[in-house]
Order: C-alpha cells, then sequence, then structure tokens
C-alpha cells in the first residue's frame, strides 16, 4: 500500500504549522460537528455516490433465507451466562448476530429452503481477568458444533459447509491466536476451509482471510457511544488524535514486533508535535475528544484492525488508516479511499506533512461524507437492530453470493475436507 497522492514530502515548519491552527478555525467555522442518527445532524451531509451508496441502501428481506442450527447452550448461552463481559467486548458481533437472525424475517424453520447455514458459537467468549480474550479452546470447540451437525443434520455433508456460515471475529478470525506469527502457522481451521467466513480479520493475501469472507466491522457499543455525544456545533480543535498503546512490553518485551513498529514510530516521531494530540491515557472524555478531532489515527496493533475505525466514523473524525494491505469493513459499501486517509507503515516519519498537504477542500468533503446518517449505521450493531446497520450489510453480503453454485454440492461419498488435518491439540473433545 503506497500512501495517497501528496506533493513530494518533506517536514513541516514552524510556519506551516500556524497556517495549520488557522485553517483549524476555518474547520470548525464550518459547522461540521458529527452526531449518530439518533440526534440532530450535522448541517451538511452528503450522499455516497454510485454503486456504493446503492448497496449500502440495500434491504436484504426477500432476497436470501437463513437456517439456524439449535446447539447446546454450552456452544453459546451458558458461555455468555459465565462471563457477561463478552456483551460489550469488541469481539461481540458474533453473539449480537445469533440475537438478530433468531428474530429476523430472513430466518426460515424450514431447513429445506435455506439459501444459508448459520452455527451459533461464541468462540471468542473467553476472557482473562483482564478482559483479554483466550482463543486457545476455540477450534476445539468449533470442531466440536461442526462434528455436532453433522451428526445431526444431512446439510454439512452434502457440501461440507461451502453454504454454511461462521462470524469469526477473533483478531485472526478463524486462524485464533491473537498473535499473527503463530496465526499464520495454524492458519484457518480446517473444518472452516469451505465455508464462509464473518470476520473483522482483513488483509490482502494473507492466509488467515480466505477468499468469499465477509470483513465486518468490530464491535463497538452503541449506547455508550450515543451517551457521549457532544453538539454537532463544536469546533474541531485538535488536529491529530490518539489514545493507545504504542509498545507492548508486556507481549513484546524487545519491542519492534507489536503493530510492527508503527505505533512506536509514530510516539517517537511526534510526540512533541503541538499539531498532535496523543497519549497512552485513555480519559474519560475519549469519545468527547474524537468529536473535537479533525484526524484521528488508526494503526495497527496485533492485528491491522480496531474499533478505532468504527469510532471515527461515528464520531466524524477522518481516519487516518495505518496497516498496509488491510481490508476493511463492507468495503464495497463504503467508500474508504474518500472518508480516510491511507498512510503506508513505511511513510509513518512523514505524518505531519502527509496530513498538512491535505487541502481544506478535500478535508470538509470527507466529512461531509462522514456525516452521512447511513454511513454511520453501517458500522454498528444496534438493539435493537435498524435498517441499514451491520447486521443487514452482513445480510446483504450473503445475498450478493447467492445462488450457489451447483459445484458445491458433493457427491455420494465424495470428502473434501480432512478431519484430522491440524494441530493435534485441536482434536481433543471439547
Amino acid at each position: 500500500m503506497t500512501s495517497q497522492l501528496f506533493p513530494p514530502l518533506r517536514k513541516v515548519n514552524n510556519m506551516e504549522i500556524w497556517g495549520w491552527a488557522f485553517l483549524l478555525i476555518v474547520i470548525c467555522a464550518s459547522g461540521l460537528g458529527v452526531g449518530a442518527e439518533q440526534l440532530p445532524q450535522p448541517h451538511q451531509t452528503e450522499r455516497i455516490s454510485g454503486s456504493a451508496g446503492d448497496v449500502l441502501e440495500d434491504n436484504p428481506v426477500g432476497r436470501l433465507k437463513v437456517f439456524v442450527y439449535e446447539l447446546p447452550s454450552k456452544y453459546n448461552k451458558k458461555i455468555l451466562q459465565k462471563d457477561s463481559r463478552c456483551l460489550t467486548h469488541m469481539f461481540a458481533a458474533e453473539i449480537y448476530m445469533h440475537r438478530f437472525i433468531l428474530s429476523s424475517p430472513v430466518r426460515t424453520l424450514n431447513p429445506e429452503e435455506a439459501d444459508w447455514f448459520y452455527t451459533p458459537v461464541y468462540a471468542t467468549c473467553d476472557l482473562t481477568p483482564n478482559g483479554l480474550p483466550l482463543p486457545f479452546k476455540s477450534p476445539r470447540m468449533m470442531r466440536s458444533a461442526i462434528q455436532l451437525i453433522s451428526w445431526n443434520w444431512p446439510y454439512w455433508n452434502r457440501t461440507e459447509g461451502a453454504d454454511h456460515f461462521f462470524v469469526v471475529p477473533h483478531d485472526f478470525g478463524a486462524c485464533f491466536h491473537y498473535q499473527e506469527e503463530k496465526a499464520i502457522e495454524r492458519g484457518i481451521l480446517p473444518l472452516l476451509r469451505r465455508a464462509t467466513l464473518v470476520q473483522t480479520f482483513g488483509q490482502r493475501n494473507h492466509v488467515c482471510l480466505k477468499e468469499g469472507s465477509i470483513t465486518i466491522p468490530p464491535y463497538a457499543p452503541p449506547q455508550k457511544m450515543q451517551a457521549h455525544l457532544i453538539s454537532p456545533e463544536t469546533p474541531r480543535s485538535i488536529f491529530v488524535y490518539f489514545r493507545g498503546l504504542f509498545y507492548d512490553v508486556g507481549n513484546d518485551p524487545e519491542g519492534g514486533y507489536y503493530a510492527r513498529g508503527t505505533r512506536a514510530a509514530v510516539w517517537e516521531n511526534f510526540k512533541d508535535n503541538p499539531l498532535f494530540d496523543i497519549s497512552t491515557e485513555h480519559p474519560t472524555t475519549y469519545y468527547e475528544d474524537m468529536q473535537r478531532a479533525v484526524f484521528c489515527l488508526c494503526p495497527l496493533g496485533w492485528a491491522p484492525w480496531s474499533p478505532r475505525l468504527v469510532e471515527a466514523v461515528i464520531f466524524g473524525c477522518i481516519p487516518v488508516i495505518i496497516a498496509d494491505d488491510i481490508v476493511l469493513p463492507f468495503a464495497d459499501a463504503i467508500p474508504w479511499e474518500e472518508i480516510g486517509v491511507f498512510v503506508a507503515e513505511d511513510d509513518v516519519p512523514l505524518l505531519d506533512t502527509i496530513l498538512t498537504s491535505i487541502s481544506p477542500e478535500v478535508i470538509l468533503r470527507k466529512q461531509r461524507l462522514l456525516a452521512n446518517p447511513s454511513m454511520k449505521q453501517a458500522m454498528l450493531f444496534p438493539q435493537p437492530a435498524q435498517p441499514g446497520d451491520a447486521f443487514h450489510q452482513i445480510l446483504n453480503g450473503l445475498a450478493r453470493k447467492l445462488p450457489h453454485g451447483k459445484g458445491i454440492y458433493l457427491k455420494p461419498g465424495e470428502k473434501s475436507l480432512n478431519w484430522t488435518a491440524g494441530p493435534v491439540g485441536d482434536q481433543k473433545p471439547w
């Protein structure tokens, strides 16, 4: 990935910093603060043009039918009962998608008329006392669920999962590990290699992203963000904003591995730059501060994605995406190139020059697009569901894959998947 087209890159001098201070005043005066759909909107918005805008507003109802397997509660509800924190974790999409489909008009109780089959497994709801996810039981849990449906229903066996979808919102999806090197070593769980994966992880040419996957936003609590909305008239007086880790000493004591060194580069290059409001501290005004910022940094961490992408869109802060080859949520519906700024990981030391080179006209257009309520709605998993939200975008993605080709059906006695493939530990009973 390369940075957007800019003039030859050079360091920013003090005169340019003062020039940007003046420009911030101009942007603030434009009235382009951002609120969510339920509250008063900014004065100026812009509809997404072309096919992306049409896709964003598609209605999946009537275009597909989904059969939900009734699994024993140990695969979902009982896990959640043990740890309610899973409801607010960034991996919670697997829980809310289950609840949504159970009451959705696309659900069918007749598997013979189903286009898709859904297996509701809460594979990421296993958290440490500090709230960090533990993916190590997930492969055994998923294998167990697939064995169960293959024994009790005929539908898995006729396609070996090619008309099934699974929600796998872990750091590296169905590779089930939070460290990239080990995720790559593991690869996608072999039994899921014919299924459609609905996952937050997306990176081009990566073993943990199979062709045909649907990349979704991480879960960010809609009610919590709603509670922190401020007036859309609030000036955007912060140029660049970021809160989060720059180093992960506990998991990467020597440095350089975490975030491929990009977060460390942000800190080392811009900790004293007056245009950059960056810190490891996470203030109670975090959401309010994003609504006061022009640009919000969205660098990779252990994985390329993070909830900052959702937060930036919701709060109208132009996302600065620093994650080479990232595949972004609902890329066929959300024009990320138009609303965000892409910066190559190697170009992080030139961030100040890149961002100050963007004209006020371009910034204002990005803000108008971000102010579009449809854009925000597509990034959220609200309760109850609302038209155009992330649930509906997932269904749209599944509907666009229909009809299934005849090639997905196996001949009698034919087998494609190897049930004994993968690490030996994954094959232990769950």
